[in-house]
C-alpha cells in the first residue's frame, strides 16, 4: 500500500534524504567510472564517458518537456521504475563495458575500435539516464519548492562524493562500484518509506542483493574480468612475466599502488650502454616495478652492496656528484627512490627527500618487504623526509643545498600508449625551477633529468626553454651562458645541470670527460659552438615529415649522399666542439641525428636570443611550463589541428589532446540537438505563451557553462596544494556542491525581491572569481606546506565564498519559472543547464592548455556576468490573456 506525497507542501524528511542519497550515488558513479578508466585505460577517456551523465539529464529534460502531461499522470510509476533500474544498470553496464576492450592506439587502423568506443558510451549512458529520470520527475513535481529539493540534491551529492573518497581505502578500483550501489540502496529505501510502499522497499532490497551478487559472482562463473586493464598499460607487461610476483598492493585516493618483482624487470633509467662493457659485475634482480593506477614502471632499486655501487656512475643523475663531494642534497620527488639511492651511494652527507603522495611514503616506511629490499632507505639516519611537494618545500625553506635533484619524476616516460594525458606537472614549471635555483648554495648544482623518447623532440624543448627562463628570473636577466651544462641520450633521457655561480673550465673539462666515457651526446656547455646554417633545413624537414604534400621526408632516416655532397643538416663544422673529420685510417664520422642537432640549436638561441622565432617555426608547440600552463602535452598548434585529421597515425602521443577537441565537438553537437529538440516540437505551441524564451535559454546556458568551468578549472588549481588530482577533485566537488546547496537553501528568502537582489549576486560572483583567477595560486602554494587535514580544511574555506553565491542563480530561476506557471520552460531550462555543462567540461582543458588556468576561471566569471541581464527574461510573467488572468510579476 502506498500513500500520496505532496512534494510542494512539506514532504517528509525521508524524501529529502532520498533525493540527496540518489543524487550522491550519481556523483559516486561518476567518480567510480573515472577510477575504473584511470586504472584500466586512461583518465581522459573516463572524463569523456562521465560527461554522458550530463547528457542523461539533457535527454531526460527534452523527453519530459515534450511528454510533460504523461509524466505528470504517471510520476510515481516513473520514479519507481527509474529507481529499481538504476542500481542493476550501474553494475551490469560497468561489467559489460569491461568485456568490450577499447584501445586508442588502434583507433585509426582498426575500424572496430570506433564501435567499441561507441559501445562503452552507450553502456555507461544507461545508468545515468535512469538516475536523471528519477531526479527529473522529482523536480517536475516539486517546482514551487525547488530551492529545498535542489539543496538536498547538491548537499547530498557533495557529501556522498566525499564518502567515495573514503571508500577508496576500503575497496580496490574493481570493487568501487559498491559505493554508489549502497548509496542508491539507501536512497531507494528512503523513497519507498516516504511513500509507505512496503512492496517497493522489499523489491529494491532484493534487486540490490542480486546486483551485488552479479558484480561479485558473475566474473568468477563466466571467467571475465571485473576491471579489464589495457594490454598496453605498464602493469599488463609485468603481470605476463613468467616469474612475476606482486609483492605489495594498496588502494587509496592517492592511487592504486602495485609493486611487482621479476627477473625480467631491467629498469635502467637513462643508463649508459657502456655499463655492460666496463662494469665487472652488473647488479642482478636489482629492481622492483612500481605501478600507480597501472602506469609504470617506476623503478625501486635494491640496496646495492659496495662492490656494485659503481653501477650508479652510469646513470645520468650521477652528474652533479662529479663536482660536489659530501654534498647536502635535496631530492625533489622520491618516486621509486632511485635518486635518493644515488645521492646516498655517491657520498651525500645529508639527503632531504620530498614526496607528495602519502601512500608511497606509507609503503616504503611500513611494508617489511620494501624496507628490506631498499635497505630501509627512508629510515636511513642521513635521510630527512618532507611529506609534501618538493617544489613547495624549497619555495618556503631557508635551507640551502649543494645538490638539488629532479630526475625522472614520472614513470618510464611522459607518454601513455594512448596519448599524453592533460595532466598538471607543477614540479617542472618556471616558478618551480626558479625556487630550486634559489635554494642552491653559492656553488650548488641543480640537476634535472627528463625522459627524451620523442622524435621529433617535444617535452625536452619545453624543459630547455623553461629552465632558461627560470635562470634569467633568478639572475635578474643577466647572461646565463656559464650556468648550464646539458647532455642527452637519443630516445632515452636528457639531463640539464644548472650551477648557481657558473661552471669553471676545470669543471667543464671533467664533465666532458665523463660524457665521452658514457657515450652521451653533448648538447650545451659554456663555450659550445654550433653551426646555425642548417636550422632552416631541419625545421623544414620536421614540418615536411607531417605536412609534405608528396612523399614525406623522414629526418631520422639514414642520409643517402655522395662523397662530394654537402654535409647533412646539423653536421658540425671544423673547429666546433664535437666535430669529426673523416680520415683514411680512422673511424667514420658519427651519424648526425637531427633531434640532437636541434637540441644544440635550441640552447644556442636560448642563450644568445632568438629562440621565440625558432619556436614559432617549429612544427610543435614548445611554450614554457608555468603554474598557469603546467602541461607536457598539447604540442599540436591549434592552427594545425585540421591538418592532422587525415594523418592521426603520425601523432599517437597527442591523441589525448586531440580527443579533447573531439569531445568538445561531439558534446556541442549533442547538446545543441537535445536543447533544440523541444524547440522544434514546441516553439510555436508549447512555448508560444512564454515571453523571453531566448533570454531564458541564454541564462541557463551561462549557468551550465559557468558552474562546471569554475568547478573543473579550480580542481587543477587546487592540485597546487593537495598534490593529487583525485583528492583535489573530490574536495572541490564536495565543497562546491555542499556550499552551493547551502546557497540554494538560503536563496528562498530572497525570492520576493529577486529582481533587485540577484544582480548583486552576479556581480559578487564575477568579482570573486576574477580575483581568484590571478591570486589563488599564492594562497595555495602556502597551504600546500601544511599538514594534509589542514590543507583540505583551508581549501574548503577558499571554495566557500564563490560556491555559496553560485548556489543562488539556478534554484532562484527554476523556482520562479515554476511559480510563474512556465512548466515546460522549467523542464527545458534544466536540460539546457545539463547539456552546456558537458560543453563546459570539455572546454576547460582546451582553454587551460591554450591560454592558462586563470583564463579558465575568467571564462566562468564572464559567464555569470552575461547571465545577469538574461535573468530579467526569466522572470517575465506570462501574458494575462494566455493564462486567463494576470499573474503578479516578480518584485
Amino acid at each position: 500500500m502506498s500513500v500520496t506525497v505532496d512534494l510542494d507542501h512539506r514532504p517528509p524528511l525521508s524524501f529529502y534524504l532520498s533525493v540527496g542519497l540518489v543524487a550522491g550515488s550519481i556523483i559516486a558513479l561518476q567518480i567510480g567510472i573515472m577510477r575504473v578508466f584511470s586504472v584500466g585505460s586512461w583518465a581522459h577517456f573516463g572524463s569523456l564517458v562521465v560527461s554522458l551523465a550530463m547528457f542523461g539529464f539533457g535527454l531526460t529534460s527534452a523527453v519530459m518537456c515534450v511528454g510533460k502531461s504523461w509524466f505528470e499522470r504517471h510520476w510515481i510509476g516513473s520514479v519507481k521504475g527509474a529507481l529499481l533500474a538504476f542500481g542493476p544498470l550501474m553494475v551490469v553496464c560497468n561489467l559489460a563495458a569491461q568485456q568490450v576492450p577499447f584501445n586508442a592506439i588502434f583507433l585509426i587502423s582498426d575500424p572496430m575500435q570506433k564501435w567499441r568506443l561507441f559501445a562503452n558510451f552507450v553502456l555507461y549512458f544507461l545508468p545515468f539516464l535512469a538516475g536523471a529520470l528519477y531526479l527529473g520527475v522529482i523536480f517536475l513535481k516539486a517546482q514551487k519548492t525547488f530551492n529545498r529539493v535542489y539543496f538536498a540534491d547538491l548537499v547530498g551529492s557533495g557529501l556522498c562524493g566525499l564518502t567515495v573518497l573514503l571508500a577508496m581505502y576500503a575497496w580496490r578500483p574493481d570493487d568501487l562500484i559498491m559505493a554508489p550501489l549502497l548509496l542508491w540502496l539507501a536512497g531507494g529505501i528512503l523513497w519507498f518509506v516516504a511513500l509507505g510502499d512496503r512492496r517497493g522497499t522489499v523489491a529494491i532490497v532484493v534487486v540490490a542483493i542480486l546486483s551485488a551478487a552479479v558484480h561479485h559472482l558473475a566474473p568468477q562463473v563466466l571467467s571475465v574480468p571485473k576491471l579489464a586493464v589495457s594490454d598496453y598499460k605498464g602493469v599488463s607487461y609485468a603481470r605476463k612475466f613468467p616469474d612475476a610476483k606482486r609483492v605489495y598492493e594498496r588502494a587509496s585516493p592517492f592511487g592504486y599502488i602495485e609493486v611487482y618483482s621479476s627477473s625480467y624487470l631491467h629498469f635502467a633509467p637513462g643508463q649508459s650502454d657502456n655499463a655492460a662493457f666496463n662494469l665487472k659485475k652488473m647488479p642482478s634482480n636489482a629492481y622492483l616495478g612500481l605501478y600507480i593506477d597501472s602506469e609504470g614502471p617506476a623503478g625501486i632499486i635494491k640496496d646495492l652492496p659496495a662492490d656494485e655501487t659503481a653501477y650508479f656512475k652510469y646513470l645520468p643523475m650521477y652528474y652533479p656528484y662529479l663536482l660536489k663531494k659530501d654534498p647536502k642534497t635535496f631530492v625533489v620527488q622520491f618516486g621509486g627512490g632511485i635518486s635518493t639511492a644515488v645521492a646516498l651511494k655517491s657520498g651525500s652527507s645529508q639527503v632531504t627527500v620530498a614526496e607528495g603522495n602519502p601512500a608511497l611514503l606509507t609503503a616504503f616506511r611500513e611494508d617489511r618487504f620494501l624496507r628490506d629490499f631498499t635497505g630501509d632507505i627512508l629510515n636511513n639516519p642521513k635521510v630527512n623526509v618532507i611529506d609534501y611537494d618538493g617544489r613547495l618545500y624549497v619555495a618556503h625553506t631557508k635551507n640551502r643545498y649543494d645538490v638539488i635533484d629532479l630526475s625522472l619524476a614520472d614513470s618510464a616516460g611522459l607518454s601513455s600508449p594512448g596519448g599524453f594525458s592533460i595532466v598538471e606537472k607543477y614540479s617542472y614549471s618556471r616558478e618551480a625551477m626558479s625556487a630550486y635555483m634559489r635554494a642552491l648554495t653559492p656553488g650548488g648544482v641543480l640537476s634535472v633529468t627528463l625522459w627524451n623518447k620523442e622524435e621529433p623532440p617535444k617535452s625536452v624543448l619545453k624543459l630547455y626553454a623553461t629552465m632558461a627562463a627560470a635562470a634569467r628570473d633568478v639572475d635578474g636577466g643577466k647572461d646565463i651562458a656559464q650556468k648550464f651544462y646539458v647532455v642527452s641520450s637519443y630516445l632515452s633521457t636528457a639531463t640539464v645541470l644548472y650551477k648557481r655561480d657558473g661552471f669553471t673550465s676545470a669543471e667543464i673539462e671533467l664533465l666532458n670527460a665523463h660524457t665521452k666515457a658514457m657515450s652521451f651526446d653533448e648538447i650545451y656547455y659554456p663555450g659550445f659552438k654550433v653551426d646555425t646554417a642548417d636550422l632552416k633545413q631541419i625545421l623544414q624537414d620536421y614540418r615536411d615529415q607531417f605536412f609534405f604534400a608528396g612523399h614525406a621526408h623522414d629526418p631520422t632516416a639514414p642520409a643517402e649522399t655522395e662523397p662530394n655532397d654537402k654535409p647533412p643538416p646539423g653536421a658540425t663544422t671544423e673547429g666546433a666542439p664535437g666535430a669529426t673529420e673523416a680520415k683514411a685510417d680512422g673511424p667514420p664520422p658519427a651519424p648526425v641525428v637531427p633531434a640532437t642537432v636541434l637540441g644544440r640549436l635550441a640552447w644556442h638561441y636560448l642563450i644568445n636570443g632568438g629562440w621565440q622565432q625558432v619556436a614559432d617555426q617549429y612544427v610543435f608547440d614548445t611554450r614554457i611550463l608555468t603554474n598557469h600552463q603546467p602541461y607536457f602535452a598539447a604540442y599540436i598548434k591549434v592552427p594545425d589541428l585540421l591538418k592532422f585529421t587525415d594523418r592521426l597515425e603520425l601523432v599517437q602521443d597527442e591523441w589525448g589532446y586531440l580527443l579533447l577537441w573531439a569531445t568538445l565537438g561531439i558534446a556541442t553537437v549533442f547538446a545543441l540537438t537535445l536543447v533544440l529538440f523541444p524547440v522544434v516540437f514546441g516553439w510555436r505551441t508549447i512555448f508560444s505563451r512564454y515571453p523571453g524564451k531566448a533570454g531564458t535559454m541564454l541564462y541557463f546556458l551561462c549557468l551550465g557553462l559557468g558552474y562546471i568551468i569554475v568547478e573543473v578549472g579550480m580542481i587543477s588549481h587546487f592540485i597546487l596544494a593537495l598534490s593529487n588530482a583525485t583528492v583535489s577533485a573530490s574536495v572541490l566537488i564536495t565543497g562546491m556542491l555542499v556550499f552551493s546547496g547551502i546557497g540554494s537553501f538560503f536563496s528562498e528568502r530572497y525570492l520576493d525581491r529577486a529582481r533587485s537582489f540577484m544582480p548583486k549576486v552576479f556581480l559578487a560572483i564575477f568579482a570573486i572569481l576574477a580575483t581568484y583567477a590571478f591570486t589563488i595560486d599564492y594562497a595555495l602554494d602556502w597551504i600546500g606546506t601544511l599538514p594534509y587535514a589542514l590543507r583540505i580544511l583551508l581549501c574548503l574555506l577558499i571554495v566557500f565564498p564563490p560556491a555559496f553565491l553560485m548556489g543562488f542563480p539556478m534554484p532562484t530561476a527554476m523556482t520562479l519559472l515554476g511559480r510563474l506557471g512556465k512548466d515546460h520552460m522549467f523542464l527545458w531550462a534544466w536540460g539546457i543547464n545539463g547539456c552546456f555543462s558537458v560543453i563546459g567540461a570539455a572546454l576547460v582543458p582546451i582553454v587551460a592548455t591554450s591560454f592558462g588556468l586563470p583564463a579558465v576561471v575568467l571564462v566562468g566569471a564572464f559567464a555569470y556576468l552575461i547571465a545577469l541581464p538574461a535573468f530579467f527574461s526569466v522572470i517575465m510573467p506570462l501574458q494575462p490573456q494566455a493564462t486567463g488572468g494576470a499573474r503578479s510579476a516578480v518584485a
